[in-house]
């Protein structure tokens, strides 16, 4: 969950960044800043949710997956 927050912080800043450069607007900025990134992290949060759920169903067992750095049993 801290993942998510600090992503929305740093999402939050490029967000406003962008968008006064593009507008020099404070208020469509801060609007823009507000929205954007909540959605984006709403949607981030799901997709992780989604990729660890592929990602635990590859692995089936006590199996190590095709990219680990040991393929044995200790």
């Amino acid at each position: 969950m801290l993942k998510t927050v600090t992503f929305t912080l740093m999402h939050f800043c490029i967000a406003f960044a962008v968008t006064y450069a593009l507008t020099g607007s404070i208020a469509a900025s801060g609007l823009v800043a507000a929205i954007e990134p909540l959605c984006n992290s709403v949607g981030f949060y799901f997709h992780e949710k989604i990729w660890q759920r592929l990602e635990g169903g590859a692995m089936l067992g006590n199996a190590r997956p095709k990219h680990a750095w040991l393929h044995h049993q200790a």
